[in-house]
Parts: C-alpha cells; sequence; structure tokens
C-alpha cells in the first residue's frame, strides 16, 4: 500500500474514535470509519509480475484505454495511447521501459473530466521521457477532474526498470504514452490494462545479418600453378 493510505485511513479512524468518545453514540463514527476504509483500498499497491523480453513497452497505470492515435511532434510522428484511471483503479504509475530519466517536466494547468482529448494539453501534468532500449518513451501523469495532485519520485538522470514504481496520481485521472511510430500497438480502445504488466506495445525485433557462405572452390591438378613434380634440371 502507498503512504498516503495509512496517512489517510488512520487519521480518518482516529476522527471516528474521537466523534464517538465525544458524543458517546458510535453511530458518528460511522461515516469516518468507511471513508477510512475506502482511502485504504483506493491507495492499494498490489505486485505485478513485469514481462520480459527486448523491445517490450509496458502500461505505466491501470485502466481503460480510451484512445490510440498516430501524432506529430517536434521529433517526428509517433503514436499516443491514452489510458483513463477511475477512482476504482490502483493509480499508482510505473515507467513503461527500463533505461535512464532524460526529460522531467511538471506544468499546471486545468481540471478537465480526464475522459476528455483536450484533458491531455490544458489540466495539469507531469511529463516524464524515459531512454532506453535503443529507444525513447514519454509517458504523462494527467490530473482529472478529482485529482489535485501528481507525485513522481525520480529525477532527470535516474536509472529506472521497465515496470518499476515511479509515482501516483490521486483520484481520477489520466495517463498518455507516446510511443516510437514503428511500434506495433498490442492493444485496442475498450481493453482494460494493468500497470506494469499490459504490454501497450512492442518494437520491431531487428532484422538479423544475412550471412552469405562463401563456397569453397576445388581446385583440380590442372588449374594447379607453379606446382613442382619434384624432378630436377
Amino acid at each position: 500500500m502507498v503512504r498516503d493510505g495509512y496517512i489517510y485511513g488512520f487519521s480518518l479512524l482516529a476522527v471516528a474514535l474521537v466523534l464517538a468518545w465525544l458524543t458517546g453514540n458510535w453511530a458518528w463514527g460511522i461515516a469516518p470509519v468507511l471513508l477510512a476504509a475506502f482511502f485504504l483500498w483506493f491507495f492499494r499497491d498490489p505486485r505485478r509480475t513485469v514481462p520480459s523480453g527486448a523491445g517490450l513497452i509496458v502500461s505505466p497505470g491501470d485502466g481503460l484505454v480510451t484512445e490510440t492515435v498516430m501524432i506529430a511532434t517536434p521529433e517526428g510522428p509517433r503514436q499516443r495511447i491514452s489510458i483513463f484511471l477511475s477512482v476504482f483503479d490502483v493509480h499508482v504509475n510505473r515507467s513503461p521501459i527500463g533505461g535512464m530519466v532524460r526529460f522531467v517536466r511538471y506544468r499546471k494547468g486545468e481540471y478537465l473530466n480526464a475522459m476528455n482529448p483536450a484533458s491531455a494539453d490544458r489540466n495539469e501534468q507531469n511529463e516524464v521521457t524515459v531512454r532506453g532500449e535503443g529507444i525513447e518513451v514519454t509517458f504523462k501523469q494527467i490530473a482529472g477532474l478529482l485529482a489535485r495532485r501528481i507525485v513522481f519520485n525520480l529525477r532527470e538522470g535516474d536509472r529506472v526498470e521497465r515496470g518499476q514504481r515511479v509515482g501516483l496520481i490521486k483520484f481520477g485521472s489520466r495517463v498518455d504514452t507516446v510511443v516510437p511510430a514503428e511500434a506495433a500497438l498490442r492493444v485496442k480502445v475498450g481493453e482494460r490494462v494493468k500497470g506494469g504488466w499490459s504490454v501497450l506495445a512492442e518494437m520491431p525485433k531487428p532484422k538479423e545479418a544475412l550471412v552469405v557462405p562463401i563456397a569453397r572452390m576445388e581446385m583440380s591438378a590442372s588449374v594447379l600453378v607453379g606446382v613442382s613434380d619434384g624432378e630436377g634440371q
């Protein structure tokens, strides 16, 4: 469980005890106890088996795939995969690939509904680029209608493993993953994914170099040049 779950959960349990003690009526503690249970559940952090294999790009978060689209970037065309996280989804974020954190940029913004495509550009967000395995993958932690805090635990220059926990978005939100144009998508709109476990895309395997065997040429005695027969002059 994420530390925030203990903070919210135990704080509300304390509130429930105080209310019950002050009023002499345990019914006053029901609402705080229910809220405590919700926060303890919301901030769950289940273990995930991260898939192995070269060129795999995993989901940075749990949720529903709402869009897969080709976009233009200063570096050229890229594919963007958008995932909507409801309040019922795990909100721990994970790195799509292993490598080095090359770029981190936090930007304040609005709090549009995360299902709205405009939220990708206008909402509060944290953009992270990781370079590894010969590619760069960018993912955005985007605040939603209810989210009011984005957490990212790494810095530029830090190394990260594929599927490693890197942060958290509190309450409803969205994560976008921008992958190379040549990557083969492994998900489609309407599919549910899990952070660090579901493969979003896979890079094409490098073509194996063609090895052309050199045929051995048998040389007949008739074409041998300069072979002495051992006879004297």
